[in-house]
C-alpha cells in the first residue's frame, strides 16, 4: 500500500474520451472514490458528437486539466495532446468506457511507487483461465486476437508479456516523457511497448480486473486495428525509433 503521508506522490490519469456520455461520468466518480492516492485527471475530448464534452464540463471542478479536440483525431492524438500537461511522478492511461476499473490503481502503481519497476501493464489475462476471459472479453475471437497479436509483439520486441494490448499501461513520468509519440490511434499501444523495448526497460505486469463491452455498446477497435498494430511494431522496431 502507498503511505497516506506520501504527497510527494502525484498519478497523473489521462482519460481519452470520444463518445462516452454514459459512461464518462460514471468513471471520473469512480476515480474519486480511489483513496491513498494524489490525483491528477486529465480529460481530452476527443471531438464527440454525443453530450461527452458537455458531461466533461459539468464536472470541471473535479477534473483538472480538458482538453478539447474539435474533431476526432484518435486515442494516440488525445494522449499526445496530454503530454506536456503532466505533473505527476507516476502516469496512468485510462480508457473512458469502463472497461477498466480504478479500483485497481493501488496495485497498478505500486511497483513503481516502491520503485522496483519504470513500467507497469495491467493484464486482462494473467492467472485467468480461458472461461474467466471468455466472460470478459465477449467472444473467443477477441481472446484469440488479442493473444496472436501479444505473441507478435514479444517475439519481436524480445518481451514477455500476456497482454500487450491492455489499456492500463502505467509509466514513470520521467520515461514517459522521454518517449516520442507519433501515431495517432490505436496504434499507440504497439508504439509505446516497442520503443519501451528499444529503450531497453522491463515491463511488469500485474493482475486486473476487466469488463469488455461489444459493439453494440459502443466498443471501437476494429479488426483493421489488428493488421495496423503488427505493421506498427515492426516499423518502430527496425525502422524508426
Amino acid at each position: 500500500m502507498i503511505n497516506k503521508k506520501n504527497k510527494l506522490l502525484l498519478l497523473s490519469i489521462i482519460i481519452p474520451c470520444f463518445n462516452e456520455e454514459k459512461t464518462i461520468k460514471k468513471l471520473i466518480k469512480k476515480i474519486l472514490k480511489v483513496k491513498n492516492i494524489n490525483k491528477q485527471i486529465i480529460v481530452v475530448n476527443d471531438g464527440s458528437l454525443d453530450k461527452s464534452f458537455n458531461i466533461i464540463n459539468s464536472l470541471k471542478s473535479k477534473i483538472d486539466v480538458i482538453i478539447n479536440h474539435k474533431n476526432n483525431l484518435g486515442k494516440g492524438s488525445c494522449i499526445k495532446s496530454a503530454k506536456n500537461k503532466i505533473k505527476g511522478n507516476i502516469v496512468l492511461i485510462q480508457d473512458a468506457d469502463l472497461e477498466y476499473d480504478p479500483k485497481d490503481y493501488l496495485k497498478l502503481i505500486n511497483p513503481i511507487a516502491k520503485k522496483k519497476y519504470k513500467i507497469v501493464y495491467g493484464s486482462r489475462v494473467l492467472n485467468k483461465n480461458r472461461f474467466e476471459n471468455l466472460d470478459n472479453f465477449t467472444h473467443w475471437v477477441r481472446i484469440f486476437a488479442n493473444y496472436i497479436l501479444t505473441k507478435i509483439s514479444n517475439i519481436i520486441n524480445n518481451q514477455n508479456l500476456s497482454d500487450a494490448h491492455t489499456c492500463y499501461k502505467v509509466f514513470d513520468s520521467k520515461i514517459f516523457k522521454k518517449i516520442k509519440l507519433v501515431e495517432n490511434d490505436f496504434a499507440f499501444c504497439p508504439e509505446v511497448t516497442t520503443k519501451i523495448s528499444n529503450l531497453g526497460y522491463k515491463i511488469y505486469e500485474v493482475p486486473i480486473s476487466y469488463k469488455g463491452r461489444g459493439y453494440s455498446d459502443g466498443k471501437k477497435i476494429k479488426f483493421s486495428d489488428g493488421i495496423k498494430a503488427i505493421f506498427t511494431i515492426i516499423k518502430y522496431k527496425f525502422f524508426y525509433n
